[in-house]
């Protein structure tokens, strides 16, 4: 009797013990401690949680890399948020009882690094891998750069850092990758091309050798001498660049992928479902391991003793929690509904699927096969339980222990069914194996390009044909009217030789002396620009008050009448000409103003006054605009227009550089 009283004690005392087994949370089942022993096996562990970016087979790959840095490595790959507990590899290396360098590598980065009982430049590494890599460079080829400037040492790793950080600082690195947009802009140009081009051969050369013939005065049709050529040479050149012009493309777009990741193999993409159902099948309640505890003990005792409660209950049935991260880079694409469908399919039991997920910690609620009212799940369920509240958001557990605890009340309280409901098959994911290949260049939007580039082609030959005919008139013209202030066109060199340069200004001077004499008009309202008068005496100060030594006058000076001539003359038709453009003066008057790189080295910008086009070029390709700067004959190589004294003034304006002329002349 004395033993059966014993033993009954015995039980009592230890039965707590027994209920709190299932749940698997002993004081010691941490996060770091499961990733501990994991690294206690293999010193690279790559999570199955992240197949469709780091499939699980990639070990062997960054396994390779760590040896790479000279000293022990242990690396962890793992989702972005499991990796937000501060002290995680700190806790992981207490477990682990080793030293060494921790790595922390997520979906697309290495994202932290600890050097414990090492030498290694962690920091320095990181540093490298943020500025000198693009963002879609992946994070195998991430953690490759990050060994190897650990292997570079401490003096070859602070260098190399301060220089990423200074080249990169305000300039991104190009991306490595492109996406579906930028392909299907790369087969809307290619099929441009192939009938853009080959057209415009077939249109153009004809149309320039009548062109010719007409200037010349010869015949349209017959012998000439433009018949040096045999009649199949156009057509020849236009079906070999309509042959050409595909294969050209295919070699400069030969892009196959928007990302990195290699394809996941099937049992990457099964490791994980295989996992969560082998842990349930022995317990109803799996919680993640890779990820922070947000179940107490005491919470996981009363979560299966509700199951329980449940399953017996009327109606009710088994009831399977998974505590996992539901992440758009897993094998369901982060579709709850998927996810708890492969594992009813993999465990093969009907019941309520409940997936609780403890990063965001969202939960979602699935029926199969049970006697329970599938629409008031759906519907019915609390926002408060599904996605929780302020409170909630604030917890680093996400209150999942007590939203669970009243999602097991909401079951059973939910109406039942006279027969089992099951939910039909969830929406299709993308296909991981095939999710980042890219189409084919000649597919999709190649095949409307192939229309386009004909509306082009004839769009272009008109505007050419245009030009041409206006072309052929001006220059067939015996008797030319005398240039006017209206008429007399701007032309713009960038590297003018110095005969242009006199002629230009002999030409601008003589126009607006002509017109000025003719009668000044009076100021026009709202005018804030110099007087004709101004601009006039301060070219002929320049001349010593003489036209005819234009002939003597160096480039700066020509410029400068050049630019006076127009402002006056400007000024005469009633425009503002306030200032010109301070990239090219002889581009004519500025019409805002914009940071510009005028200069090759460096990235240097400056806010100058520019004109249209040199605007337009500052904001498409800023990289190109200082090959519009003006540049003056007389040295080599050639100097710039602001390096000569006269001419530095012309960014402040029309104004300014009249007084310059003054002071030039040595009048007050």
């Amino acid at each position: 009797m004395r033993g059966f009283l014993v033993l009954g004690v015995l039980t009592a005392l230890f039965t707590p013990f027994a209920a709190a087994t299932p749940a698997g949370a002993a004081e010691d089942d941490t996060q770091a401690a499961y990733l501990a022993a994991r690294l206690r096996e293999n010193p690279v562990y790559v999570t199955d949680q992240l197949p469709r970016e780091v499939p699980k087979s990639m070990t062997a790959d960054f396994a390779r890399v760590a040896k790479r840095t000279g000293v022990p490595t242990y690396v962890l790959v793992l989702p972005r948020q499991a990796t937000y507990p501060q002290g995680l590899l700190g806790a992981v290396h207490d477990r682990l009882g080793e030293d060494g360098l921790f790595v922390v590598v997520d979906e697309s980065s290495v994202t932290e690094a600890v050097a414990f009982g090492v030498s290694a430049p962690a920091e320095d590494a990181l540093t490298v891998c943020l500025y000198e890599l693009p963002y879609d460079a992946g994070p195998l080829r991430e953690f490759e750069v990050f060994a190897e400037v650990i292997a570079q040492g401490g003096g070859k790793a602070a260098a190399r850092a301060d220089a990423a950080r200074d080249k990169y600082a305000d300039d991104e690195p190009a991306a490595m990758y492109i996406g579906s947009s930028d392909r299907e802009n790369q087969s809307t140009l290619t099929g441009v091309l192939v009938t853009a081009v080959p057209l415009l051969i077939l249109l153009l050369v004809p149309g320039v050798r009548r062109w010719r013939r007409k200037l010349r005065g010869g015949p349209a049709r017959g012998k000439s001498a433009d018949r040096r050529l045999p009649r199949w040479v156009t057509p020849a050149v236009a079906l070999a660049a309509a042959v050409a012009i595909p294969f050209a493309a295919a070699a400069a777009f030969d892009q196959t992928t928007s990302s990195p990741s290699p394809r996941p193999r099937a049992i990457d993409l099964e490791a994980r479902l295989d996992r969560v159902a082998e842990g349930l099948a022995e317990d109803p309640v799996y919680t993640d391991p890779e990820s922070p505890r947000v179940l107490s003990t005491a919470q996981l005792t009363s979560l299966h003793g509700r199951i329980e409660n449940f399953e017996r209950s009327e109606g009710g049935g088994p009831v399977y929690v998974s505590v996992v991260p539901q992440l758009f880079e897993d094998e369901s694409e982060g579709d709850e509904e998927n996810f708890a469908y492969a594992l009813h399919d993999k465990l093969g039991e009907d019941g309520v699927y409940i997936v609780a997920d403890p990063l965001h910690g969202y939960i979602k609620v699935f029926n199969h096969g049970l006697r329970l009212d599938g629409l008031a799940l759906l519907f019915d369920l609390p926002d408060s339980i599904a996605y929780g509240d302020d409170k909630a958001d604030e917890a680093e557990d996400h209150l999942l222990g007590e939203r669970l605890d009243a999602l097991m009340t909401f079951l059973d309280k939910s109406p039942r069914t006279d027969e089992p409901e099951t939910p039909g098959d969830p929406y299709p994911v993308t296909n991981p194996v095939t999710e980042d290949d890219l189409p084919s260049l000649f597919s999709s939007d190649f095949w409307p390009g192939l229309f386009l580039g004909l509306l082009a082609a004839g769009l272009l030959y008109g505007v050419l044909a245009g030009v041409l005919a206006v072309i052929g008139a001006v220059l067939r013209r015996r008797r030319p009217e005398p240039l006017s202030t209206e008429s007399l066109p701007q032309t713009s060199p960038t590297e003018p030789a110095l005969s242009y340069l006199r002629t230009t200004a002999r030409i601008e001077l003589r126009t607006l002396k002509a017109d000025f004499e003719s009668g000044e008009p009076g100021p026009t309202p709202g005018r804030t620009d110099s007087r004709p008068g101004d601009c006039l005496d301060a070219a002929l100060l320049l001349l010593e008050g003489d036209p005819d030594r234009i002939d003597a006058a160096d480039a700066a000076t020509l410029v400068a009448v050049t630019v006076l001539a127009r402002a006056g003359r400007a000024a005469l038709a009633g425009k503002a000409y306030n200032r010109c453009c301070a990239v090219n003066p002889l581009h004519g008057p500025a019409v805002t103003r914009h940071h510009a790189r005028v200069v090759a080295e460096g990235r240097q910008r400056r806010l100058l006054h520019v004109c249209g086009l040199c605007r337009d070029m500052a904001i498409a390709a800023p990289a190109t605009l200082h090959t519009r700067v003006l540049t003056l004959p007389g040295s080599s190589p050639r100097a710039r227009y602001e390096d000569a004294e006269l001419l530095s003034v012309i960014p402040e304006g029309i104004r300014r550089l009249i007084e310059k002329a003054k002071e030039t002349a040595h009048v007050a």
